[in-house]
């Protein structure tokens, strides 16, 4: 495992992040929605965005909707009560970009790729209004980037941002979110410290358990994600943190706490998509395949994303519903055709699903395209499965060390390198990887453990 390097003495845990000399800052109200799908969760898609964690911009005086309330609706709502506000004060720059940011995080609810053209509109005529020191635009502006995978965009309106206002925590937020995502591990972890420093709220801790857990540090990853729990001020940071409590769970093999975690979450958010997604997880690992079908359906009504569908699809998949699968599928390339016909580079989804259940030349044509826009280790981990599906396994092991550079303690991708050492005839290192998988999370992927379990007892078997 690499070095770690320095530990920020605010990140261990072990000693609240408080510093008194520090400015105030700006009261930055919460309306949520969770990660990519992303950031992604698998650990790549966990993206912690400004609308992933809960920031919105500076004065922004929407209320959150009601717990019960499936995410979509709330967010209808609420847009419609910011266009209102925009049609009785067309000129106020605040009330365009706060009605952006709704917009944003309205694309990642539906995958609907008008919605982030709709958000852009609002944010430059916000920009329009207020072409210098416009924080809330600038802000905006970096999570529409950043929802569109085009990082390097997010960097400079960050940048931007953070010039604007210094000790604004939010602007910190979208700088590490787009520096993590550009591979520059360190530079985010000095934003991250500097949010932190700022105002040690849910959101900073939440990022600072982040940072840990991409170093494999899973324990001071889930302190700090308790942390957040604690710190949460509204029903939707709390939701987030669970949430995220519940994937730590269930990736490190103990599918009861997961399920624990899941559920204390959906006892007051019900129809948050994370949090179903991640109890259906914790029932697939105990064996509980029909509640796990249920729960991942019901996240994928309520948030038809690429990483539920394929979720969904290679559950069904692994049952024997072929059928079932394939209709998830179908949706999910109909939605990747859409994306790509706006430009938008492709995320892990849409490489691990094309390696597996499409054409993998055409896995590594995405691949290498999103790896160019976005070097970060769960891109580097598509590519090499990618390049493996396609044959190219000298290319793919080049990839997959990179993947594990930091390292993160992925059973997915350990399982990856695993079959690429197999491949390659190397079989004391394939055992090793897949066993370590193993080790992490019996039941990482509903194909692929399965597979681990098999290659494992083939090369014990070999003479």
């Amino acid at each position: 495992m690499p070095s770690r390097g320095p530990v920020h003495p605010s990140f261990t845990g072990e000693n609240p992040v408080h510093r008194p000399q520090d400015p105030p800052a700006p009261a930055i109200r919460r309306r949520r929605h969770l990660r990519n799908t992303t950031i992604t969760l698998a650990l790549g898609a966990v993206l912690f965005t400004v609308g992933a964690v809960g920031l919105s911009p500076v004065g922004s005086g929407t209320p959150e909707a009601p717990a019960t309330a499936s995410p979509a609706s709330g967010q209808a709502r609420g847009i419609e009560v910011m266009r209102e506000r925009v049609r009785r004060l067309p000129k106020d720059p605040v009330s365009w970009a706060d009605l952006g940011m709704a917009l944003v995080q309205q694309a990642r609810t539906t995958a609907d790729p008008a919605a982030y053209d709709r958000a852009e509109t609002a944010l430059r005529r916000s920009l329009t209004l207020r072409p210098d020191e416009n924080l809330h635009a600038e802000i905006g502006m970096g999570a529409l980037a950043a929802a569109r995978h085009r990082f390097q965009d997010a960097l400079t309106w960050a940048r931007k941002a953070v010039t604007t206002s210094p000790a604004t925590p939010a602007s910190y937020g979208v700088l590490a979110d787009a520096l993590t995502q550009l591979g520059r591990y360190k530079d985010a972890e000095e934003a991250v410290q500097k949010m932190a420093d700022l105002r040690p709220d849910s959101s900073s801790l939440a990022r600072a358990s982040y940072t840990f857990e991409l170093r494999g540090d899973t324990g001071r990853a889930e302190a700090l994600m308790e942390r957040a729990l604690r710190a949460a001020g509204t029903p939707g940071e709390r939701a987030f943190a669970l949430t995220h409590l519940s994937s730590l769970a269930q990736e490190s093999g103990d599918p009861a706490t997961a399920l624990r975690q899941a559920d204390a979450g959906l006892a007051f958010a019900p129809r948050d998509p994370g949090l179903l997604e991640a109890r259906a997880k914790a029932h697939a690992a105990r064996g509980e395949f029909r509640q796990a079908v249920a729960d991942h359906t019901a996240a994928v009504a309520t948030a038809p994303l690429p990483q539920y569908l394929l979720e969904l699809g290679e559950l069904q998949q692994s049952l024997g519903h072929r059928a079932e699968a394939e209709g998830q599928y179908a949706v999910l390339r109909a939605q990747e055709t859409l994306g790509r016909a706006g430009g938008a580079p492709a995320d892990t989804d849409a490489i691990l699903f094309e390696a597996d259940h499409g054409d993998p030349v055409r896995a590594v044509e995405l691949a290498e395209a999103a790896v160019r826009e976005r070097p970060f280790i769960a891109v580097h981990d598509a590519y090499a499965w990618a390049l493996h599906r396609a044959g190219r396994d000298e290319q793919a092991l080049a990839q997959a060390d990179r993947s594990l550079a930091l390292g993160t303690r992925s059973a997915l991708f350990l399982y990856h390198r695993g079959a690429i050492h197999q491949a390659l005839g190397d079989t004391g290192a394939a055992r090793r990887d897949l066993r370590r998988a193993l080790a992490i999370d019996p039941s990482f992927h509903p194909l692929h453990a399965p597979a681990a379990r098999t290659a494992v007892r083939r090369i014990d078997d070999t003479p």
